[in-house]
């Protein structure tokens, strides 16, 4: 016990004595406490757009750790514009059947905060289906969400070399 608090202690001094910040405190020196987050989507699927759109101010308000407001009571506004959004076939099987596809997702950020930026990321996301099948509402949703998800993290670390600036 006594050699585990002494490991993690001697860890603690070394990470504190080279600097080591986590991102958040970088992505802090960027935005303001209150942030507003305003989502154009693509019109042309209006079922994706709605999932879109409660994907990433979820996302927004989890992995900052701040509750969105208003747009008058904001000190941060984040508008995000959907570029593109693709399913695409990775794989056939022997029969000539899709076993595979990628979902790609490409969002352009644009924030005013205590540091303005314009940020462009992707995030994709594969996953298959069975053999002599389509692509069920269930698996659309969810490869939707995880390319989001996966472009929203780049969009944080590109953030966080932002605010170390």
């Amino acid at each position: 016990m006594l050699r585990a608090a002494l490991t993690a202690l001697l860890l603690l001094f070394a990470l504190a004595g080279c600097g080591y910040k986590p991102a958040s405190a970088y992505v802090k020196n960027a935005l303001h406490e209150k942030m507003y987050v305003h989502v154009d989507v693509l019109l042309r699927d209006p079922e994706d757009a709605l999932l879109i759109k409660d994907t990433i101010t979820h996302e927004f308000a989890r992995r900052f750790g701040r509750f969105l407001t208003h747009y008058d009571e904001a000190d941060t506004k984040i508008y995000v514009k959907v570029r593109s959004l693709s399913f695409t076939t990775l794989e056939r099987d022997i029969y000539g059947y899709v076993d595979n596809y990628r979902t790609t997702i490409t969002l352009e950020f644009d924030v005013r905060g205590k540091k303005r930026a314009k940020i462009v990321t992707s995030g994709y996301y594969d996953f298959a289906i069975e053999p002599n099948s389509i692509i069920t509402d269930a698996l659309r949703f969810r490869a939707i969400e995880e390319a989001s998800s996966k472009a929203i993290d780049k969009f944080i670390a590109r953030l966080a070399y932002i605010g170390a600036l």
